[in-house]
Formats: structure tokens, sequence, C-alpha cells
């Protein structure tokens, strides 16, 4: 089909989604694009756009107005363009029109949602029609899940060349992946994660079956990090496990992930798990689940000075035989001003890129766009290496 634009960003003047427009402005200035930014306020559109319009050399956006529940503007946007971004959450309120008018008209979509009950709903109920339109809806394209995703792609890779062809029809593969951050929350982040804790028995629907991978024990010692490792139910894992499933033999014959959230010491691990606890908890009760939503409103992030000191290092191990690769994936503020770029670079590498895996459905960044991604992000200054024998141990700040 031709399709009027390339791109359109729904919720351009939202806190996250102004970072992806200012970023997919100064991509306008690399490579030709058309673009557009949709919302539910053109007033508000229209100062997104002047400000935009206003840096040199940029190609300025059109202006599409949409609502989250109108069904037939929301299909109107998705047919004239060959990608949406969204940005407008909670998605599990907010989303699901979306996705629909994606999936039936054929139009490849990315999001950066993280809840998993979401994710789950949607590739059951829409992951046929994608396939059979040739839609490509890809969840979780912000720090979760690309770095983890395309980052465990990156590592398995370098295994396969290590064992070469022979021993990878074989091969029995296990990857460790352990993420180190540092950074602020927005406030649709936080309506996000409230909103899933308040549905524990959906949260846990939308989980797999316990693994092998999934009993091993939660808080652990992993010396070759000379870090404490501990298990945190986050959407990461599931994501990279559905990729290794989406493409097969590409991660070996059997494939086996651990995800971690790492700390040099024990204490800042407890204090974590007792404010989640915490949240938890209040999440349940509906004053004290709107006395958290308060505390953070949807809109709200982290100011440029607090995005420039956020960081984040994922150290990924892999395992088969007798060989083994460690790499890292290392990049700056992990909850807005990088997962602003991850977001734009995966939709400019659906809507722009050639060579891509023949995929489609409801699926992962791996199985979606795979190692074309890669060259993008590290464009944006996403550095994924592997590490030599001499730099395995420690190294990663605090």
């Amino acid at each position: 089909m031709n399709r009027t634009y390339d791109i359109v960003l729904f919720g351009a003047t939202g806190f996250t989604g102004g970072l992806v427009a200012d970023y997919l402005a100064l991509a306008s200035r690399r490579e030709p694009l058309r673009w557009a930014i949709a919302g539910r306020n053109r007033d508000k559109l229209a100062a997104v756009q002047a400000r935009l319009a206003a840096i040199d050399g940029v190609t300025p956006p059109v202006l599409l107005v949409a609502e989250v529940d109108d069904a037939t503007a929301l299909a109107e946007m998705a047919v004239a363009t060959t990608v949406v971004i969204t940005t407008v959450g909670p998605y599990a309120q907010l989303g699901a029109a979306l996705v629909q008018a994606c999936a039936e008209s054929g139009t490849h979509y990315v999001d950066l949602c993280g809840e998993p009950q979401f994710v789950w709903r949607m590739r059951k109920r829409w992951d046929e029609t994608a396939r059979y339109h040739g839609a490509r809806i890809v969840n979780s394209c912000g720090f979760e899940s690309i770095p983890p995703d395309i980052g465990v792609l990156y590592t398995v890779n370098l295994l396969r060349q290590r064992l070469g062809e022979a021993g990878w029809a074989g091969a029995k593969v296990r990857v460790q992946g352990g993420v180190e951050a540092g950074g602020g929350m927005s406030g649709g982040t936080w309506q996000s994660a409230v909103g899933a804790m308040s549905r524990p028995l959906a949260l846990l629907r939308s989980q797999p079956l316990p693994t092998l991978a999934s009993l091993a024990p939660p808080l652990r010692r992993e010396p070759r990090w000379q870090r404490w490792a501990v298990r945190v139910p986050t959407i990461d894992p599931e994501v990279v496990r559905h990729s290794a499933r989406l493409r097969g033999s590409d991660y070996g014959r059997l494939f086996a992930y651990q995800h971690y959230f790492l700390s040099r010491k024990l204490w800042p691990i407890a204090a974590g798990a007792a404010a989640i606890g915490g949240v938890f908890t209040l999440a349940q009760f509906g004053p004290t689940r709107r006395w958290l939503l308060k505390q953070k409103p949807a809109g709200e992030g982290p100011g440029a000075d607090a995005r420039a000191k956020g960081w984040f290092r994922l150290n990924f191990i892999a395992e088969a035989e007798e060989v083994s690769v460690q790499t890292v994936v290392t990049g700056g503020d992990p909850g807005y001003g990088d997962s602003a770029k991850m977001l734009a670079e995966a939709a400019l590498c659906l809507a722009l890129d050639r060579g891509l895996p023949k995929a489609a459905g409801v699926i992962t960044p791996a199985a979606a766009m795979g190692e074309a991604l890669i060259p993008r992000l590290e464009r944006a200054g996403i550095v994924f290496a592997e590490l030599p024998v001499a730099e395995r141990l420690g190294g990663a700040k605090q």
C-alpha cells in the first residue's frame, strides 16, 4: 500500500512523546522522513510542531488529531502510515484500540510498554490478525526491553561464531543477563507500575509457566560479575524467551535465560524489595492506590540535568558446551533519554530499513528488527561490546 507517512507519533504532547518528537526531528535532518504527530489536542500539537519547525534543517511534522477511544480516527491514522509510535499509557487502559487498528490495517507499531498483562492480552487477541495483514506489533521498545532483547541476540550471535555451525546445531545455550542502572521515573511509568501491581491475578496470568531457569535461586552471588544478583518480576526475561521461541534455531537447539538486577552490596536490594512490597500493598486498596497515583501525575518526568546523569549497563554471560562469551550493553538515561532514542530508532528501522527478519504478528524487537537495529542503536550512542578476558570482572559503575 502507498502510505502518506513513514511514521506517526501518537502522544507527542506528553513528556516522553516530546522527547521522541525531538529525536525524530533531528533524525529528519540525516535521512528523508515523512512524519506526523498525533494526539487529542490540536493546540498542544501545534505548539510541538512550532518548536520542532524552529530547529534548523528539520522537516516539520504534519498534525493529526485522534482520541484513544475513537476507533474511526485511529483506523484512519493507522492506514495513512507505515509505522505508528505510541507513548500514550498506561497501555492496559489506553492502548488496545490502537493495537487493533494497526493489526487490521497492516501497519507496524512500537510502544514503550512494560506491562506484562497488556502484552500478553494483545498477543493472544491480535497476533493472528497482525500476521495475516503483515503488521509487526512490537511492544517494549524502550529500556524495557530493547537492551536485554537485542543484547542477548548480539551475545548469542558471538557465541555462535565461536562454536561454528557444526557445533551450533546441537548447542544447549545458557544466557544470564544482569542490569545495573541509575535514573529517574516519569509519571507515565509510575502510573503504569501502580496499575499493574493493583491487578495481581492478571499479573500472574500474564506470566509464562515456570521453567527450570525461573526456578533458580532468587538471590545469589555471581563471582564473574562480582555482584549480588536478584531476580525481579519484570517483562524483560519473557521478551527474551519469546524472541528465542520466534527465532528458533538462531538461539541454539535448547535455550535458557535468567535475568537479574545487580548490586555490589546487599542493602540496596533489601531497600528496593521493601519499597516494591510497600507500593504493591498500597496498590491493592482504592484510597491508598489513588494516593500513590497522585504522587507522580502522568505527563511529568525528570529534567534535562537529571536525565544527563542517568546511565545503564547490561552484563551478559552466554555459554554452550565449553565455550563462554561475555558482553555488555551500555548507555545513558534508561528511563527517558535513551528510551526515547530506542523507541524512535525502532520505528525508523521498521519504516526505512530493508533486509529485516521475515516476521509479523505481535512480536518482539529481536524478532521484528533483529540485527538491523544494532547499528542504529550504536549510532544513537548505545554501546554493544564483547569483554576481553582481562576486563570481565568489575568495571561497572556503582
